[in-house]
């Protein structure tokens, strides 16, 4: 059997971003872990238009192509980590647009997240997402990876250099997203 697809969605879309090293952290700790085939999803890279379908997503009648590759992108997956910055206590605008383009790609899929920011460490992002997530019937994981001042972490080469610490959390997180793609598995049929 094939291993389950994780999908390593990079919301911060804006220039100078944090969120590529985080991400790209988050995918070698995905790779090193091994329980999934792991896909960098970079928002900055699909660039979704503001949402422009004229029907709704629960109906699946796509138009545009843009919709019609990240359905299938997203369809493709078993499992998702979103990393995703802190904005004025929320996560950003392209996240919650490339979330809402779609409806039952979604569904039944665990999803876990890292999320970084100041003292408050991304958690009030994490928080908003939940029940934005839930409503599309997708599972979030109580296990996350906040990173607070993250703009320590990240090196003269723009390299995360993330603690023991968050490589731990990491690991636990990818462990019950396994463990929880693996139930879920028959609900997606």
């Amino acid at each position: 059997m094939t291993r389950p697809r994780l999908g390593i969605i990079i919301a911060s879309t804006r220039p100078g971003r944090v969120g590529l090293p985080v991400g790209e952290w988050v995918h070698h700790r995905a790779v090193e872990h091994g329980g999934f085939e792991a896909e960098l999803l970079d928002l900055a890279e699909i660039a979704l238009p503001f949402f422009d379908e004229p029907k709704h997503p629960r109906l699946g009648q796509y138009l545009h192509d843009h919709t019609k590759a990240w359905s299938a992108t997203v369809a493709a997956q078993d499992a998702f980590v979103i990393v995703t910055p802190e904005y004025n206590h929320g996560f950003n605008a392209p996240l919650k647009n490339a979330i809402d383009y779609l409806w039952a790609e979604w569904q039944h899929k665990p999803v876990g997240f890292v999320a970084y920011g100041g003292v408050a460490a991304g958690t009030r992002a994490i928080q908003m997402l939940k029940p934005v997530l839930a409503v599309l019937k997708m599972i979030p994981m109580v296990e996350s990876v906040p990173i607070p001042f993250v703009g320590q972490l990240v090196d003269a080469d723009g390299q995360l250099q993330a603690t023991d610490a968050l490589d731990r959390a990491a690991a636990t997180m990818l462990d019950e997203l396994v463990r929880w793609e693996a139930a879920l598995r028959p609900l997606r049929g």
